[in-house]
């Protein structure tokens, strides 16, 4: 590390970070209550160090269903001659849906190209990203055909008709649009979410006019105390990432993103604000997906009118095994997707009746600390072993993708897309050549290695890896 990076983090170690603004504080309380039935935690030590989903809940790599290449059209043709007695009403409304949102794009004029002109086009990351994140968090993958007015939808038509119905969908803002996106409020949200709840989490991936979505599956920290009101936390994310067509049966391609901040404590040891470091990743919103709702209903007033929702759930209903459905746990179910096979967990369980009162089982036993892999010029407080490797099950599987084409093994990391300025807005294509290590900081993705006498990192994320470093799964 060199001196200057060095100066600015001892100068951070003394610096107050931005504080959580109290409406988020309340926010996230009553939020929290809503749906779980229970106070959000907010002392660090109270925290999980790390958190996972069961490995049965691993979300799906899903298509982004490019505006560019007809969005969700292909499957809505079905749709249409299975309910809407053959005429193409949903697909009209996606043709229009998918060409409607143009904006001015140069493009080089001229017969060597040597002037620019302005044209009006659908930008290449409009798309379904946000559709297919919240179906990957709130349903359990498609895995038989159905055949329903003499139409047979397949896994990879069930899944399109899933990003359909969610694209426009209500969500819960968790962190990053009313308040910027502070440290304080990424650590507090995923270990509630996640650590306790064991419940996967939206995230609008980077900062800036081109929107990507994905789900946030799992996460690790590593952390020392810098003082009795500061604490640095290194994060390791894992996020699914989208596949590059839709599946018969997905892939789960892995993807790690590495966070570094300080923390803001009170004298009760809460978690009061905090900032990033400079070689920290950075995201722009925190969400979790909402029941959905009618197309062109309140909640869901721009989705398409001529796709009955409850239709939809019901050949997801038909896809997917019963003991699967019920062992779901996802919060804000629908009547039918309420989940009943809960005895064995072991994580906060989410309001199956929202409002209707606590839903608690007890937390798992805590282990012993292991030996910090944190050294500095104070005393560690928490710090986690090395990751076990990942499960083979996550490897993105060779098989034929919707098209009846050869998959990759691991599909291409050129299919980052998203939205629009929410994930409720229309938006996500493939975007030619982007991957996730995008971030406007070089070491933004897996951290620059430790130097001696230095704050060791966690693990980096193999560079072009689908898995990064694995992070445990709940027993």
């Amino acid at each position: 590390m060199g001196t200057s990076v060095l100066l600015a983090a001892i100068v951070a170690w003394g610096t107050a970070g931005a504080t959580i603004p109290q409406r988020a504080v309340a926010k996230q309380n009553e939020m929290f209550e809503r749906y779980w039935g229970t106070t959000f935690e907010w002392k660090f030590d109270a925290l999980p160090e790390s958190g996972t989903v069961p490995k049965y809940r691993l979300p799906y790599s899903g298509y982004i269903y490019p505006d560019k290449a007809g969005g969700t059209s292909s499957a809505l043709r079905k749709y249409d001659l299975a309910f809407n007695g053959g005429r193409m009403r949903a697909t009209g409304y996606e043709e229009y849906d998918t060409t409607a949102f143009k904006k001015p794009t140069e493009q080089r004029a001229g017969l060597l190209g040597l002037r620019m002109k302005t044209v009006m086009e659908t930008p290449n990351w409009h798309g379904h990203c946000n559709g297919w994140t919240a179906a990957t968090i709130r349903h359990a993958e498609p895995v038989n055909s159905v055949r329903m007015n003499g139409v047979t939808f397949s896994p990879a038509d069930i899944k399109a008709l899933l990003a359909e119905i969610y694209i426009y969908n209500d969500i819960e803002h968790l962190a990053g649009l009313d308040w910027p996106m502070n440290a304080a409020l990424l650590h507090v949200v995923l270990s509630n979410w996640i650590g306790r709840g064991a419940h996967p989490v939206g995230m609008e991936g980077m900062p800036g006019p081109e929107k990507w979505n994905y789900p946030i599956y799992s996460y690790s920290t590593d952390s020392a105390k810098r003082s009795s009101r500061q604490v640095e936390v290194k994060m390791n994310i894992a996020y699914a990432k989208d596949s590059n067509g839709e599946y018969q049966e997905s892939p789960h391609i892995r993807r790690v993103r590495y966070f570094h901040y300080m923390l803001d404590l009170n004298d009760r040891g809460e978690i009061t604000g905090g900032s990033f470091f400079n070689d920290s990743g950075a995201l722009d919103m925190l969400w979790v997906p909402l029941q959905p709702k009618q197309g062109g209903a309140k909640g869901n007033e721009p989705g398409n009118p001529y796709v009955d929702v409850k239709k939809v759930l019901a050949v997801w209903r038909a896809s997917v095994p019963e003991e699967t459905r019920k062992q779901w746990l996802v919060f804000d179910p629908a009547p039918e997707d309420r989940a009943i096979a809960a005895a064995d967990v072991t994580t906060l369980v989410p309001l199956q009746v929202v409002g209707a009162g606590r839903t608690i089982l007890p937390a798992p036993a805590t282990a012993p600390n292991p030996p910090s892999t944190l050294t500095g010029p104070s005393v560690p407080v928490r710090s986690l072993q090395t990751p076990e490797a990942a499960p083979a099950s996550e490897a993105a599987p060779t098989g034929t993708n919707a098209n009846g084409s050869e998959s990759e093994s691991t599909p291409p990391a050129s299919n980052e897309a998203n939205t629009g300025t929410t994930p409720g807005a229309s938006g996500a294509a493939a975007e030619s050549g982007a991957t996730d290590s995008s971030a406007t900081n070089s070491g933004a993705e897996t951290g620059p290695p430790a130097e001696n006498g230095e704050i060791s990192h966690l693990p980096p994320a193999t560079e072009g890896s689908e898995s990064g470093p694995a992070l445990e799964w709940h027993p």
